[in-house]
């Protein structure tokens, strides 16, 4: 009920945050925060998590890149000494905090498609009115007026930035309302997204003839095959026509093209930049790029590509509304990417507040939608695979989730000293006690019994979440692959890690034919035969390695022993332990930082530490196993 009493006011804030960005800040600003306490009380009352919400890692990764902003900020305003400027930069900078309440309002009032076009829809409008306002109060020669930049009553390069990312996602929005065949609400946000756009030209911001042709590029991958050609074509046509019509852009080209010389404030603006670069580099540069510029260009860099990055990825999703969000999230990104080469665009109340609500918004509506879609039927079967030795602790709850995506459970035990086998034949269609082979071994024995058209090997420690369980029937109606990886969320010490040891996606769905196992003693591969398509699901395969930390050194040992002995069989070498020690070590910079593992707290360094250590007694193993070691070993043994 309440989800329902709070949908339509967030929603509609949603929409006059975006909408009245350009006719007042206040409001962007007002109704930014509004939502932000929104957030707040819903998170207070944990009523998102009550309701289920599987808190997505795309959106936690989000969260970091805003903290990690507002975090540079405050060290940068520290090593200043606390100067009064550094404080008025840190409070435009601290509003980035409100990223995750926003998330948490928009997640559970399920924001949508609808009204995310519907902002833009009407911030278009806006814009086209602000024009037309002018127009009327300033009646007289309109050549005369459209020579002059034209700002809103605000700063034009503001103005323009910001009008030309209204124009660009009213423009996605037409599409997303044209393919969902609703072709006059279509028809009415392309006309008035061109005429935004058009008006965002009248600012003559130089950068927007730069963004303008990648903004472009982002609606081609939701055309059709045959329309992307023509679309392909028609970007640099209108970018020129853009060119021709920006008497600024046009007469500086017209100067520097009869007297090879750039105007005025181009060759200031680039005087800076040398001098800038001069001063960088002839001071300590070491020390300047560690305190001021290395960790200001990353987190700039972060806010901007991890977005990036969060969207692209869903630019060629096959759900209507999936596809058209990503497309709008990723002009925000590329937009600010661009305008930020020659504007401080994160300096300013304006571009921050618009950036801050765009991103958490479409990020949240394309997550939600993203969920939504997962409705078709599976029309393939499905063989479930599971290996066990000992397993009583896991083995009910990893077969009543495979029965969610499976039409036949196999289980091989090899056999086990407790109740596992009993336990398992409450689930299993076919239930078998082996002799221990190998990892590879065994799992190739039980996928030779599989009769579905796909199989599902797990381990006995998984557990396929219901989430997951949706999008792989969904997949399966209409297969777009031959195999599909599932993203592990590795769970330990009772906490779910979203990076670090879960930043892999294991092959575990693939189709039957053809396919065969490695026959490796650990780790062992999926062979699948060369020229198929394989794919990366979104859902989490949910992991739980070890009961206990003991059971971590347990397991741990024994699977870098096996290691060892492996890559023994296959002829590795290890000559040296420095070698051991560099892979342990590039194993945690891996696991702790590269995958962002430090997102996942102390379980998530303790996990880095304890993955390093296997590393490293895998290699270190091998090293044992050395021949010349061994023999040197035997010989001092018989003296």
């Amino acid at each position: 009920m309440l989800n329902n009493q709070l949908k339509k006011p967030v929603h509609l804030l949603f929409v006059l945050g975006i909408a009245g960005a350009l006719l007042s800040s206040s409001i962007l600003a007002g109704a930014t925060l509004l939502l932000a306490m929104i957030g707040f009380a819903t998170s207070y009352r944990k009523s998102l998590y009550q309701a289920g919400w599987d808190k997505p890692k795309e959106l936690r990764l989000l969260h970091f890149a805003f903290w990690f902003f507002v975090l540079v900020s405050v060290c940068s305003w520290a090593l200043e000494g606390f100067s009064y400027e550094g404080s008025k930069t840190l409070g435009t900078h601290a509003r980035f905090v409100l990223f995750w309440p926003l998330i948490i309002a928009f997640s559970y009032t399920r924001l949508s498609a609808n009204t995310v076009f519907a902002g833009a829809g009407l911030m278009a409008a806006v814009i086209i009115g602000l024009l037309g306002s002018a127009l009327i109060a300033n009646p007289g020669s309109l050549a005369v007026f459209l020579s002059s930049r034209f700002g809103g009553g605000i700063n034009p390069v503001s103005f323009g930035n910001i009008a030309l990312l209204g124009g660009a996602l009213a423009l996605t929005g037409g599409l997303f309302f044209y393919h969902s065949e609703r072709r006059p609400l279509a028809l009415l946000l392309i006309v008035i997204g061109t005429g935004a756009a058009a008006v965002a030209m009248l600012s003559q911001t130089r950068s927007n003839l730069i963004a303008l042709p990648f903004l472009l590029l982002l609606l081609v991958p939701l055309l059709s095959k045959k329309r992307r050609i023509v679309g392909l074509i028609a970007i640099p046509l209108l970018l020129m026509t853009a060119i021709a019509t920006n008497d600024r852009v046009f007469a500086q080209l017209e100067g520097f093209w009869q007297n090879d010389a750039l105007d005025s404030g181009i060759t200031i603006r680039m005087d800076v930049w040398g001098q800038a670069w001069r001063m960088f580099a002839e001071n300590d540069l070491l020390n300047a790029a560690a305190t001021r510029g290395i960790p200001g260009i990353l987190s700039w860099a972060l806010l901007i590509f991890i977005p990036l990055s969060v969207f692209a990825r869903h630019l060629f999703s096959t759900h209507i509304a999936t596809a058209h969000l990503a497309a709008a999230g990723s002009m925000v990104s590329v937009g600010y990417l661009l305008f930020g080469l020659t504007e401080a665009t994160f300096n300013r109340t304006l571009y921050l507040t618009f950036y801050l609500l765009c991103v958490a918004g479409i990020a949240a509506a394309m997550l939600n939608e993203l969920s939504a879609s997962y409705v078709r039927q599976r029309r393939r079967t499905v063989s479930a695979t599971i290996i066990t030795m000992n397993e009583e602790d896991h083995i009910a709850d990893c077969l009543k989730s495979a029965r969610l995506v499976a039409d036949e459970i196999i289980v091989l035990d090899s056999g086990s000293t407790d109740r596992t086998v009993e336990i398992a034949r409450q689930y299993a269609d076919i239930l078998e006690v082996t002799d221990w082979p190998g990892f590879g071994v065994q799992k190739q024995r039980a996928l030779e019994k599989a009769t579905g058209d796909w199989v599902l090997s797990l381990d006995a420690d998984e557990r396929i979440t219901p989430e997951l369980a949706h999008e792989i029937n969904h997949r399966l109606a209409e297969p777009d692959a031959d195999a599909y990886k599932l993203p592990w969320a590795v769970t330990i010490y009772g906490a779910r890690l979203d990076f670090g040891r879960s930043g892999r996606a294991p092959l575990r769905l693939f189709r039957r034919e053809g396919v065969r196992f490695s026959d490796a003693l650990v780790h062992e591969r999926i062979l699948i035969p060369e020229g198929r398509k394989t794919r990366t699901l979104r859902g989490r395969l949910t992991h739980y390695t070890h009961r206990d930390f003991g059971h971590s050194l347990e397991k741990s040992a024994k699977y870098a022993w096996l290691g060892s002995l492996e890559k023994h069989r296959k002829g590795k070498k290890t000559r040296t332990m420095i070698y051991p020690t560099l892979r342990g070590l590039m194993t945690f910079v891996q696991v702790y930082f590269i995958r962002f593992g430090f997102l996942d707290g102390a379980v998530g360094y303790l996990t880095a530490i304890t993955y390093a250590q296997v590393t490293f007694n895998k290699y270190a193993g091998l090293w044992t196993l050395n021949p010349k070691r061994k023999n040197r070993t035997s010989i001092e043994e018989g003296q």
